[in-house]
């Protein structure tokens, strides 16, 4: 008796899963809200999925074609139940399938069903929201059937397209440009300091050891969600105009941006125009090299008999030289340096105006620039990483 309910139970399950096989199913043209897709696009990635499934006989739109051509609503809106139902009695279909594609804010939104059309029931249904990559809704639609359909699924691509604010790593998300107008002040600190009070007659600028500060910040998001932002930040200065000085800086940051209050840290190289000199300071007094070395052959006496180069061995006229070193001169030559900056701030809100406020120090050869810059930028809308996909 065991062994005939045994045999009885395995042919049951075996022409169970012949018929499931055997099974036919159509895909009717699905709702599409939001996206550039057409409904047919989206349904012929339902009808590739199912095929690559191999559990039914799908059915393609030409063998649907007679049906479309007998009513075109069965083609433009048939997503009832019992819509759905006539169409697959006229096709002669075991199941039809449609649903609906939306995008909401940031996020796509996929919803399946299927109808056992024998039983006027709903046999299957699924939804899932998934991150806004229109040009992955096969690889979605791959996902939310093989969920449905209680098939293993690919958790690493499930976890790449679901909508969440977790994983950073995802290629498209919302966010915000700070890019704008920059306006500050800066104070000299260091060596800077007492280039700015020297008289001009020794090198120095003769200002005001502070400087304003006009520029303008360019920037580009490569990885955020919701509450992160990692940035490359470009910011060109023009300062000490106020003080008949022109001093232009370029600053190429990377940057973090944190949390819905965007506070910031950002820090990198910059260039920037100064003229130096080799020299020393004698008596707080700043002598250049060159004119050490005329000063020096100034005093050479010519009927002492001595070589004219003597003094290149005289050791009062070595050490001084050797204790030489560059020095921040605005008498010399013009010529490109770095420096490393450092920046923290955060960035007010008012509705559409963003006001980003920043402190900052940059520094270079023994000294730097200590400050504060403020900005301003109107959001006009929000856009995704990859809108230009």
């Amino acid at each position: 008796m065991k062994n005939t309910l045994l045999i009885i139970c395995l042919f049951a399950f075996t022409w169970g899963g012949v018929a499931q096989g055997n099974s036919s199913i159509a895909v009717a043209n699905p709702n599409v809200e939001g996206l550039y897709a057409t409904p047919e696009m989206c349904a012929k990635m339902i009808r590739l999925e199912l095929s690559k499934l191999n559990k039914y006989s799908v059915y393609d739109k030409f063998d649907m074609q007679d049906v479309y051509d007998s009513n075109e609503a069965y083609k433009t809106s048939c997503l009832s139940k019992t819509c759905l139902v006539e169409f697959g009695q006229k096709l002669g279909a075991n199941y039809m399938m449609t649903g609906s594609f939306d995008l909401l804010g940031n996020k796509i939104v996929i919803t399946l069903k299927m109808i056992d059309v024998a039983n006027n029931s709903v046999y299957k249904s699924g939804l899932k929201e998934f991150t806004n990559q229109e040009k992955e809704l096969q690889r979605m639609v791959e996902v939310l059937l093989t969920e449905m359909l209680d098939i293993p699924v690919n958790k690493e691509l499930s976890d790449r397209l679901k909508f969440d604010n977790d994983i950073i790593t995802k290629a498209n998300v919302g966010k915000v440009s700070n890019a704008g107008p920059r306006v500050g002040v800066g104070v000299m600190t260091g060596a800077f300091y007492e280039y700015a009070n020297r008289s001009k007659s020794q090198g120095g600028l003769d200002i005001f050891p502070a400087v304003s500060m006009i520029g303008y910040q360019l920037e580009a998001q490569y990885v955020g969600t919701d509450n992160f932002s990692a940035l490359a930040e470009f910011i060109l200065n023009v300062n000490g105009l106020e003080q008949g000085k022109f001093i232009p800086t370029l600053s190429i940051l990377n940057g973090f941006r944190f949390g819905d209050s965007a506070w910031e840290f950002a820090f990198g190289p910059g260039f920037t125009l100064t003229k130096t000199s080799m020299g020393r300071f004698v008596d707080g007094d700043y002598q250049t090299q060159r004119e050490y070395q005329d000063y020096w052959e100034g005093e050479f006496n010519p009927n002492s008999g001595e070589s004219y180069n003597s003094h290149m061995n005289n050791p009062d006229y070595l050490d001084i030289m050797n204790t030489m070193e560059e020095t921040l001169d605005d008498r010399a030559d013009v010529k490109g340096a770095f420096m490393f900056v450092m920046a923290f701030g955060r960035t007010f809100r008012s509705g559409a105006l963003n006001i980003p406020v920043n402190i900052f120090y940059s520094s270079r050869g023994g000294g730097g620039i200590a400050g504060i810059n403020i900005g301003f930028n109107v959001t006009k809308k929000k856009t995704t990483m990859m809108s230009g996909l």
